[in-house]
């Protein structure tokens, strides 16, 4: 694991007065790396979108399904995981090593109890690697210069970023950041993406009066975006099938699975 910040500094940035992404997502998915305050807002959000536990799980689905295709199907041994979340069962890195042990992933994130977490849990194979950098989406040059100390860059990379460019409210800057980061990557890299939609064909408009409470009494203050908007982000990429769909039915065992408001795509770069 890089050493990014000294415990000092963790616990300085660290507010537990205020709910954060990262920890009610990890009280949505049953963990219990979350405070009072989370549980709180979780379950209001809860109560005003009940489907809101699962989104979170068919999200975390999600990634598993992603990162096998991409490491058994595609032959992916590299990772950008942006948007990390508290580690819990089957992370990224422990998927992809199961079935490639010489895989090499990065985690990124800036929550200060998620570096604490990360520091602890994310170890990976003697033949891979796996590490952690403390960065801000937000600043996608220091995200690929982190990433660069462990990835080879002239091979191809999958960046995962789930359910974190709901985070960037603004929809130009979002593309902006996405080109950023995959523009320095190989022919053969993939992205891998989910994101929160009001869409009613996928039951979204339960999201509108959930996020407006969640921008009110919690951060980061997040946004929904439609189809064509979500779409826009793999622009210049070749979607795999089934494109961009539920998250919960991208390449799921069962046909029937529940349709959420969550869409899910994986792209490949020409």
């Amino acid at each position: 694991m890089s050493g990014r910040l000294q415990p000092s500094d963790v616990t300085d940035r660290l507010n537990t007065g205020v709910a954060h992404n990262a920890r009610v997502w990890n009280y949505w998915i049953g963990g219990k790396d979350h405070y009072e305050v989370d549980q709180q807002v979780g379950e209001q959000v809860a109560t005003m979108f009940p489907v809101i536990r699962d989104v979170a799980r068919a999200d975390r689905e999600f990634l598993g399904r992603a990162v096998r295709f991409l490491t058994a199907e595609c032959g992916v041994r590299q990772f950008l995981d942006i948007g990390t979340g508290l580690p819990t069962l089957d992370n990224t890195h422990e998927i992809a090593q199961r079935i490639a042990p010489d895989s090499r992933i990065v985690y990124v994130d800036n929550d200060p109890i998620v570096l604490v977490h990360a520091r602890s849990l994310l170890v990976g194979t003697s033949e891979g690697a796996t590490d952690y950098i403390d960065a801000d989406v937000h600043h996608p040059h220091s995200v690929i210069e982190g990433a660069a100390e462990t990835l080879d860059f002239e091979q191809p990379v999958a960046v995962m970023m789930l359910g974190i460019l709901n985070f960037i409210l603004d929809t130009e800057q979002a593309l902006d950041i996405v080109r950023r980061i995959m523009d320095p990557l190989p022919s053969g890299s993939y992205l891998a993406m989910t994101h929160p939609t009001t869409d009613t064909d996928l039951g979204g408009e339960g999201n509108v009066g959930a996020m407006k409470f969640w921008n009110e009494n919690a951060t980061p203050p997040i946004t929904a975006r439609s189809r064509a908007e979500i779409g826009a982000f793999f622009e210049g990429l070749e979607l795999l099938t089934p494109g961009l769909v539920s998250c919960s039915r991208w390449r799921a065992e069962s046909e029937s699975a529940e349709v959420l408001p969550q869409f899910g795509a994986v792209a490949r770069k020409r």
